[in-house]
């Protein structure tokens, strides 16, 4: 299987319309979920391959992005609408068990759904994104991560972020991937293109930083005081090491909210991890979904969090 046995389709789910890749077929669904500024394609690796191992695969173009709906206002871009999308998408596939995966805001999402147990869930796969607890902690107490994380300030500005981001033909989007990642020859002219051209599209812009603007607190970052109850969700968390946004030390401790944790870093990989190092990828992700040891030339062993 290839990708160009993904095939897409419209689905209406919580009263929305959503674009979205498919392939596979099975009585679990893996729902696969995209990040800023992104798009469903930014799976094109992990689908087939999910799908040969009897997996239903979906990939969603989340509300703001591709072709799905795209509502006016931040307000409808809260953290409990995504996930209810989520909730939705699931009962619309018909499929009996769901596998969560998520990377960068879409593993924000993956994180939410599993804690707020808006649905059973099988399995947990998040891609670059720290638990809520460990982005909050970061945010407060590390300068470098203060520093890497500017642009969710700038994104609070009216307009300004929208013309800036759709400048020149969107030519930021095509810099955030072509000037970070590590394996530039993943991110070939037509997959930049879908990127670029998704983010120009009438209301994608305010659309896709919304989540921003209406997530600022509990979203991303969980900062309450009240104790958070143990994830009992088998989960695996692969972390490109080379990522401008975020810091690796926001992994740190995530096995005290995670009872079944797994932690894999990929040094040769950037925020975009599953697409800028596919082949390692996605040998960590169907070792640990076959219940397999992840092999070693997959990912590095987790580093010493004392």
């Amino acid at each position: 299987m290839s990708a160009d046995d993904i095939r897409t389709e419209m689905v209406r789910a919580n009263g929305l319309e959503f674009e979205v890749q498919m392939c596979g077929e099975g009585g679990t669904l893996v729902m696969c979920l995209h990040g800023f500024p992104e798009h469903a394609t930014s799976w094109r690796y992990q689908m087939p391959m999910l799908a040969e191992m009897g997996y239903t695969v979906w990939a969603p173009n989340q509300r703001g992005y591709g072709k799905s709906s795209k509502p006016k206002g931040k307000a409808n871009y809260a953290i409990d609408l995504l996930t209810a999308d989520i909730g939705a998408l699931f009962e619309a596939s018909g499929c009996k068990d769901m596998i969560l995966m998520g990377h960068d805001w879409g593993a924000g999402v993956a994180w939410s759904f599993a804690i707020n147990k808006v649905r059973p869930l099988q399995k947990l796969v998040i891609a670059n994104v720290p638990h809520p607890r460990g982005m909050a902690r970061e945010f407060a107490n590390n300068p470098e991560q203060k520093k890497k994380s500017w642009y969710i300030g700038a994104f609070q500005i009216p307009w300004l972020p929208e013309f800036v981001i759709r400048r020149g033909r969107a030519k930021a989007v095509e810099n955030a991937f072509l000037g970070t990642a590590v394996h530039k020859e993943n991110f070939p002219p037509e997959i930049v293109d879908i990127y670029r051209e998704n983010i120009l599209q009438p209301g994608a812009a305010s659309g896709m930083i919304n989540w921003y603007r209406a997530n600022l607190k509990g979203g991303l970052a969980d900062d309450s005081e009240e104790e958070v109850e143990t994830l009992d969700v088998p989960t695996l968390m692969l972390w490109g090491q080379q990522d401008m946004a975020l810091t690796k030390e926001s992994t740190f401790g995530t096995a005290d909210w995670v009872d079944d944790f797994t932690i894999r870093y990929l040094p040769e990989a950037s925020h975009w991890v599953q697409q800028d190092a596919p082949m390692a990828f996605n040998a960590a992700l169907s070792a640990w979904l076959k219940g397999e040891p992840i092999p070693v030339q997959a990912a590095d062993s987790p580093i010493n969090e004392s």
